[in-house]
């Protein structure tokens, strides 16, 4: 397999990772009978978002540099945010992995 073959592979990896978020946040949802993002989605996003911008920046491709780039400052800091709730109360349902 050459490296443009890896590269691909690499690219739809990533997009099979960033795909599973939405998976994951539907069943939670029906699960909980509401609307729900678990942490799950946002562990889902980091992997998929980061696997994605090394794939666009072999691709030298800026626009989905810098959206990949931004959306994983987003991502992380959504994790920040539930671990430092979670440091001063019960973690709630919402924020429990499938």
């Amino acid at each position: 397999m050459n490296n443009e073959w890896v590269w691909v592979a690499i690219g739809f990896a990533g997009q099979t990772l960033f795909s599973a978020r939405f998976i994951v946040q539907w069943l939670a949802s029906e699960r909980a009978k509401r609307s729900v993002v678990p942490i799950a989605f946002w562990f889902f996003s980091l992997g998929g978002g980061a696997t994605l911008l090394a794939y666009a920046i072999y691709r030298h491709d800026p626009v989905f540099i810098a959206g990949q780039g931004a959306g994983l400052v987003i991502y992380a800091r959504n994790l920040m945010l539930i671990r430092g709730e979670r440091k001063h109360s019960k973690p709630t349902d919402d924020n429990q992995i499938l």
